[in-house]
């Protein structure tokens, strides 16, 4: 005798009205360059599928949103030491990866601007312009002796790690 099971059929799930909002809430705590763009990255395609998004700015991930900082993100090859020269696989020696800190910067921003992605305040135009929230960290705020006025214009408000961790109650956390 033959058993023939039948799976169930698949119906997709297209939304509706009354299915909950799916949130993301990404916390940037580095400030140099290549640190910057992961999380920048998640937030568009977040907001691209349709996700809200709150962007929680702290420690060195203030220099995003400060006025002063904010467009003089680096990187430093020091202590990378997967860092390899672009098109090969030659690693830069560590010895001497904190002298190229200012010729790295240069070259990260040029193969990111030659993929089309802009640069980071740029970037956080576009996020802030599809929906996306950006929040600063009140510690990180008092440590760096700053104000809502330092910061960018987009940012809602400086907040308590308490208060972002219940405005973003049920969300995806990530931390970068």
């Amino acid at each position: 005798m033959t058993m023939t099971m039948t799976k169930p059929s698949i119906v997709p799930n297209f939304g509706s009205d009354d299915a909950p909002t799916r949130k993301m809430a990404i916390i940037c705590s580095k400030g140099n360059l290549d640190m910057a763009y992961p999380g920048l990255i998640l937030a568009n395609a977040a907001l691209g599928e349709g996700v809200e998004l709150h962007l929680f700015f702290t420690f060195w991930g203030f220099d995003m949103i400060t006025k002063s900082r904010m467009e003089h993100l680096q990187f430093s090859p020091a202590g990378n030491t997967a860092l390899h020269m672009p098109g090969g696989d030659a690693h830069i020696p560590q010895a001497l990866a904190p002298a190229m800190t200012g010729m790295a910067t240069k070259m990260l921003k040029k193969q990111i601007a030659d993929l089309g992605v802009p640069e980071v305040p740029d970037f956080l135009d576009q996020i802030v312009a599809a929906g996306g929230h950006l929040w600063a960290c009140r510690m990180s705020a008092d440590m760096n002796k700053l104000e809502l006025a330092d910061l960018r214009d987009d940012v809602e408000g400086i907040i308590s790690a308490s208060d972002f961790i219940e405005m973003t109650d049920g969300a995806q956390l990530l931390f970068i």
